[in-house]
């Protein structure tokens, strides 16, 4: 159904192709002229507009100018009882939809009116989503002129006005958040709660408390009901980082919150109605998780209704040069410190390296070098790169097969405890690995192939203490 403004200056014609038009149910209003079309168009919201062009006190080309100055997605469809090329050919060049020559027929306007509906709607949903899209060009957080990227923003554009589910896929330091984010600042629940958690930074216990909520008793230590974040998240968005790393009970419950919108509280009967849209992100493969058994596959198809994937910063290197002069600027503003140049050579030894901590290790080294440098202009002095320690092998250049690094753990002599040796092993490497890391958790767990909460298992074991991030 669509709101057409019918301009004639003989009633009866008004009539005829109101009549017409009502059958397909839309709402008519109507105008004797050009200046009472001018005042319908100023107070009102019309769909489609249809115009004769010759009338006392003017033209139909003038409707289609006053259209076209006032909202160019309205369609302008003109009538006319003395057809001339001519005048065609001057109304579709001013921006007419289409071109009726009186006497019709009621099945042709009919037609006319509900294609010209059909544009209309086409036309302010290009232009809602150029709107969108235009915003998300002028955010630093979703940067980047490559192919890629440019996917990755219209992606967001044509997803954030719904309710659908989006699986965010992509390396550690991709910005994973940073796109969930621009969708719930996109969407229609701009102004409700953007709630985000990181599924690997809790035990499966844990876990299910914090997403879910608990009823007082329901566990050693809870004295108290405590609502859950999917409560807390009601009628805004809930972001969950490496939901790769839920537990099977954590997954049931997830999925029958997305099926149902229902959710039960640890240890409690009773469901609760929630209105959450949930945003999931995960470096993890999951289809083969699902394949392992580790993922649920059913939950895997409700998660991934909308998929983006964020390719690594070394896959677009036309990026680097873009992104590390805006954090150049951003840095300079959040320190206080006077700006500094990036030189050619700083630019291309950062675009020679590989970025294992993408985005991330970008402004890291970006904020480093301008603490670090005294000179005006920032040179590839400014940006060692660290690399990954040998932990274990090293290729011989002799076979190419995978011998034992001198610098690693050294082989025991007969006989030995393989039990206490292979704790020393591992102990061993996680040391490193976190060293490497600086202490982050999250990314050795990452570089080790374990879970977030495998890893807290181990630093318990070990007696090893480290920062949380």
């Amino acid at each position: 159904m669509a709101r057409i403004l019918i301009v004639d200056d003989e009633p009866h014609m008004r009539r005829i192709l109101a009549s017409n038009l009502r059958q397909d149910k839309h709402e008519i209003a109507e105008a004797a002229g050009v200046e009472e079309a001018r005042a319908n168009l100023g107070g009102n919201d019309f769909d489609v507009v249809f115009t004769d062009q010759k009338m006392p006190d003017g033209e139909g080309l003038e409707v289609l100018a006053t259209v076209r100055d006032s909202d160019a997605t309205i369609p302008v469809i003109m009538l006319t009882a003395l057809a001339s090329i001519e005048l065609a050919v001057e109304s579709m060049r001013q921006g007419a939809f289409d071109f009726l020559t009186k006497p019709f027929q009621p099945e042709v306007v009919r037609a006319a009116a509900n294609r010209a509906a059909q544009h209309a709607i086409l036309m302010r949903e290009n232009a809602l989503l150029k709107g969108t899209v235009v915003r998300l060009e002028g955010k630093s957080d979703i940067y980047g002129a490559s192919p890629a990227i440019q996917a990755v923003r219209e992606t967001i554009a044509r997803v954030a006005p719904t309710n659908a589910t989006v699986l965010i896929t992509g390396e550690t330091g991709t910005g994973k958040e940073l796109v969930a984010r621009a969708i719930h600042r996109n969407s229609p629940r701009a102004n409700k709660p953007f709630v985000a958690v990181n599924c690997a930074a809790f035990t499966e216990t844990l876990l299910e408390s914090e997403l879910f909520g608990h009823e007082k008793g329901a566990f050693t230590g809870a004295d108290r009901a405590r609502q859950g974040l999917f409560e807390a998240a009601h009628e805004g968005t809930l972001f969950l980082d490496e939901a790769g790393e839920m537990s099977a009970a954590a997954q049931a419950k997830l999925l029958r919150i997305l099926m149902d919108g229902q959710l039960l509280r640890v240890g409690s009967t009773k469901p609760r109605t929630v209105d959450v849209r949930v945003l999931v992100a995960t470096h993890r493969d999951l289809p083969q998780r699902v394949r392992d058994g580790l993922f649920r596959e059913d939950l895997y198809y409700r998660l991934a209704v909308v998929p983006i994937h964020i390719p690594p910063l070394r896959q677009r290197p036309e990026d680097i040069a873009g992104l590390a002069e805006r954090f150049a600027k951003h840095t300079a503003t959040e320190l206080s410190l006077p700006s500094r140049r990036l030189s050619a050579q700083a630019m291309q030894s950062l675009a020679q390296y590989d970025f294992p901590g993408n985005i991330r290790e970008l402004k890291n080294l970006i904020e480093r070098a301008y603490i670090l440098s005294v000179r005006e202009e920032i040179g590839p002095e400014n940006f060692p790169m660290a690399r990954a320690p040998e932990l274990s092998v090293a290729a011989s250049a002799g076979n190419g097969h995978a011998q034992p690094a001198q610098s690693a753990v050294q082989f025991p002599a007969e006989p030995f405890d393989l039990t206490g040796f292979l704790e020393k092993t591992e102990k061993d490497l996680i040391l490193r690995t976190l060293s490497s890391t600086n202490g982050a958790q999250a990314e050795a767990a990452r570089r080790m192939g374990l879970s977030r909460s495998a890893l807290a298992y181990k630093l318990n074991k070990y007696g090893i203490r480290a920062s949380a991030d």
